[in-house]
Formats: C-alpha cells, structure tokens, sequence
C-alpha cells in the first residue's frame, strides 16, 4: 500500500524556500548541525538533519515543514531527500532548531509551534541572533510547554549545554566542550597537529641525545678497559 501511494502522490524534496535570509542565519544553522554530527558521529541510530522537509502524514504532502535543524534519535544515518515519518518507524524528530531571521513572521512561528506541538517534538529551541534570545520549549503533560529559565539549561535529550550571555549564545557538548565553527575547528585540528609534530620532533631530539650518550658512555668503558680499568 505504502510503494502504490508513494506512486500516485509526490512528495517534493525542496520548498523552493532558500535555507537562510542572511549569513548569520546560515552560520548557524551550520554551526548546530556540524557540530551535533560531531556529537553523534559515533551513534548508528540518530540522524541530524539541516533544512530537511518533513512529512508526518503519508498521503498528505501538503502537511510539512522544513525545520533549521532536526534531530532523530533512534533512526539510522543516511541519505534522505526529505523526512518520511511512515518510512522512519513512525518516529517524528524529538528535537528541532529554529534560528530567527528579520523574515520570521509571528504567523509564522506560531503556526511551525502548532506543527511542532501537534507532530510530537519533545524539544523546540528557538534562537533569535539579531536580540540575542532563546527561546525554549519542553513536552510536558503532552504538550511543548515554555522552559522557564534558559540562561543555563541542559538539554534532556541531547545533553547539551546552552550559556546566553550579553553577546551571543553559546552551546556546549556534554563534556564541556564549546560548539566551534569550521573554520575554528579546522584551526583547532592543525594547531593539535602542530603540537603532536613538535612532540614527535623532540621525541626524536630526546632518543638521538640518549644515542650519543650510550655511544660516549661505550667508548668512555673501551678506554678505560685498554688502561687496564675495571669498570
């Protein structure tokens, strides 16, 4: 029933919506989707996507959004052309990323709340870069329920760490460490490969000194042996 529906009806992959208005709205979306890769790049079972329609209903392509940033716990990584509900063991994405732009109407965002709410998000995080404020809500009772106090708040699900201080916000792996962009982790990775070649360069220093020694300390022994030296 699902191949013949699948037949008859489509379920386009784009919106023809662009992914951001501006770059700062762009950096990021990039910026939580790299780095919750990262975070579960060693778990088979949860997928992250950037800008991915999903559809909730099968038979219904007129029923979808496309959030910032989704994450799926409990479905497999791959690629997918859009988010088909009824093809991922029914299981709508629990956690999902809205990043706000000056094209961001109320409307809007109170009919994607709707959505969210209605199609069983447990977390909706909403950040707002140009005010620097965030915005979340958490399924309680069944419904997605305002968090309070977002200042210092740990995400249930996914274990990440949200700071907002009077700049910018900050989020932060579960061991601490500071969601980096590209460009600072790519100059994190060659800075740690500078230093692992300096170590490897006075690794090498350390043996060739220990080399001369041992050799000094063999022709120091052969001399004294040839004057009759017992050493």
């Amino acid at each position: 029933m699902t191949v013949a529906l699948d037949r008859e009806i489509i379920y386009p992959d784009s919106d023809g919506q662009p992914m951001a208005d501006n770059t700062e709205q762009f950096e990021w979306i990039v910026l939580l989707k790299e780095n919750l890769e990262c975070l579960f790049a060693q778990n088979p079972e949860v997928f992250v996507g950037g800008d991915l329609l999903w559809y909730p209903v099968e038979g219904h392509p007129e029923i979808r959004v496309a959030p910032d940033v989704m994450v799926a716990l409990g479905r497999p990584k791959g690629k997918r052309g859009s988010y088909r509900q009824w093809q991922e063991n029914n299981q709508p994405p629990q956690v999902v990323f809205e990043i706000l732009s000056p094209g961001n109407t109320l409307k809007e965002m109170t009919k994607k709340l709707k959505f969210y709410d209605h199609h069983g998000v447990e977390e909706y995080y909403i950040y707002d870069p140009d005010d620097n404020e965030l915005t979340g809500l958490q399924r309680i009772d069944g419904e997605l329920t305002i968090i309070e106090e977002m200042a210092h708040w740990t995400s249930p699900l996914l274990g990440i760490k949200f700071e907002l201080d009077d700049e910018t916000l900050r989020v932060y792996y579960p061991d601490g460490r500071p969601f980096l962009s590209t460009v600072e982790l790519a100059t994190q990775a060659e800075q740690a490969s500078q230093r692992a070649e300096q170590e490897a360069q006075r690794a090498e220093r350390e043996k060739l000194r220990a080399e001369l020694a041992e050799a000094e300390n063999d022709r120091l022994k052969a001399l004294l042996a040839e004057a009759g030296i017992d050493v």
